[in-house]
């Protein structure tokens, strides 16, 4: 398997991008072209003792900003490292593009160049979470803050064949985001997703789900638009920040919260590990007719190096086949 890397995308570029890369080939063997400015990227492969067969670099002279406009900036930026990182996918050079860098951007060049799979409405952005039973999906998360029932829908169906075939889960159960759980809760959009999904027998629909309950990992799949689905995100990852440094402080407070801290210091670093986003490493676009995934904008080395771990378990799978299969099928 190769994959194409934009060296140029995220807070921590090119340094960090090209030491995850490195110990991705170092742990899964699969072959990394990056793209970017040559001589800092080998400035940066210079350091580290790998496998130059396994990774190359594409020269490129200019890079997409995280501020600027994401469809004039791929339009324009016709040598940008992230858009010849997506050509490199849609030339079948490579398997899938992995990017910290600006999320509109990799949607809107992945819709322009590598296309949706026929018959799909929208792409969504799908993190995996970590929940107090498994880990569970929410989809979309801000690829689309306006959806129809009609999307909602296709959603539902893009989480469960993800689940299925990357996670080898048997009938993901699947929800909906709502207000309450009763059936005739939310609104026009809940209410109508709400028909599509209990009348499709192809979905294991367990009804609509409560944001206090989403985060529990009992039901896989969670259902929105990307509206609520960011909102719900990134308080999650906020409510998680603040437990941790409440925790501390704590314990930091009097000596028998400092022997105490140590007795249970352990216990904790394996919690904070479960819920550190660097270990699922970044979050897949499905729908496209390509494998896609955005890595954090912060991602350091460990994050890129998952982040292209996810991406060689998604081809592996032969995901999106089976999708188009799914599509062609309904």
């Amino acid at each position: 398997m190769k994959f194409a890397v934009d060296g140029m995308g995220g807070d921590h570029a090119p340094l960090e991008v090209v030491k995850g890369c490195v110990d991705a080939v170092a742990e899964l063997g699969v072959e990394i072209t990056i793209t970017g400015p040559a001589d800092r990227i080998e400035a940066e492969l210079a350091k580290y003792d790998y496998d130059q067969t396994k990774i190359s670099v594409l020269n490129t002279t200019e890079v997409v900003d995280s501020d600027e406009a994401p469809v004039q900036a791929i339009r324009r930026k016709k040598d940008s490292s992230l858009r010849r990182a997506i050509e490199l996918v849609k030339e079948g050079d490579c398997d899938g593009i992995i990017s910290a860098g600006s999320t509109g951007a990799l949607l809107a060049g992945g819709l322009f160049i590598i296309g949706r799979i026929k018959g799909i409405h929208r792409p969504a952005l799908a993190p995996l979470i970590p929940g107090a039973n498994g880990r569970f999906m929410i989809i979309d998360v801000g690829a689309n803050t306006d959806c129809k029932p009609e999307q909602l829908h296709q959603f539902a169906h893009m989480g469960r064949v993800y689940f299925e075939d990357i996670l080898g889960f048997i009938k993901p159960k699947i929800g909906l985001v709502n207000i309450g759980a009763e059936a005739e809760k939310g609104n026009e959009l809940t209410k109508a997703t709400y028909e599509l999904l209990v009348a499709d027998k192809g979905l294991n629909f367990v009804g609509n789900v409560e944001p206090r309950d989403s985060i529990t990992g009992d039901v896989q799949v969670l259902v929105c638009d990307g509206f609520v689905g960011n909102t719900i995100l990134k308080t999650f990852e906020g409510t998680v920040k603040t437990m941790m440094e409440l925790i501390k402080a704590s314990l930091m407070k009097t000596t028998q919260g400092k022997i105490g801290g140590l007795l249970i210091k352990s216990s904790l670093k394996e919690m904070m590990k479960a819920y550190d986003y660097r270990e699922t490493g970044g979050s897949a676009f499905l729908g496209l007719n390509g494998i896609v995934v955005k890595a954090h904008g912060s991602s350091d080395a460990l994050a890129f190096k998952n982040a292209i771990k996810q991406a060689a378990r998604v081809a592996e799978s032969g995901f999106i086949d089976h999708f188009k299969a799914e599509i062609e099928k309904n």
